[in-house]
């Protein structure tokens, strides 16, 4: 089955004092460099990345990569503004990885490990990974979950559509801290990139 990757990058990383999350080091690559590639290794079609404040910066830093750039002109209205904007470069009978570039440590294993339940689950229908117990992303989702994603309001949490699919929410488990280090701040940040060494993970 053809899945997509929608790539989160649209944020203004004010935490960061303005500075994108999205080049941030993640040892030999930035942060949404290192995921575009994971994503395009790993065969998603296509994949997307959506961009809003720092436009320039990031498509920039994605030079010479085949993946679709799109421009959430309504990204200061919510984070969801911008996941519909990615939506909208979709097909509808896709389904999709969801990747927000502030969960930018998580191990390729950990998304081959999310498709291989969604491959064996025929009834779930959005894929979390857990680790000790805390949900995180990348997540995934069937392409049925797309028609209630489009109709939250643009700046909804996503997690509000959880109770609406009840049972068909899997949990993944997965040994890969990654999955819940949230790198919103400078402090996270460094201790995501080391806790991310300490585990051999960058060269």
């Amino acid at each position: 089955m053809t899945t997509a990757a929608l790539i989160l990058s649209a944020g203004e990383s004010s935490r960061f004092g303005g500075y994108p999350k999205a080049l941030l080091s993640t040892g030999e690559r930035s942060a949404i460099r290192r995921l575009s590639e994971i994503c395009l290794v790993d065969g998603f079609d296509p994949v997307v990345v959506v961009v809003g404040a720092h436009t320039l910066q990031v498509s920039h830093e994605l030079r010479g990569l085949d993946v679709s750039v799109v421009v959430a002109d309504r990204w200061r209205e919510g984070r969801t503004a911008s996941v519909q904007a990615g939506l909208d470069a979709i097909p509808d009978d896709r389904d999709i990885l969801f990747w927000p570039v502030d969960h930018s440590f998580v191990a390729a294993r950990t998304v081959d490990a999310l498709l291989t339940a969604r491959d064996s689950d025929l009834l779930g229908v959005w894929f979390i990974p857990t680790f000790e117990g805390r949900g995180g992303h990348p997540v995934v989702w069937r392409s049925l979950v797309r028609a209630d994603l489009l109709e939250l309001r643009p700046d909804g949490p996503i997690r509000a559509l959880l109770p609406e699919f009840g049972p068909q929410v899997r949990r993944v488990a997965v040994d890969d801290p990654g999955v819940v280090a949230n790198v919103d701040t400078p402090d996270s940040y460094r201790e995501a990139l080391d806790a991310f060494r300490a585990r051999g993970e960058v060269p």
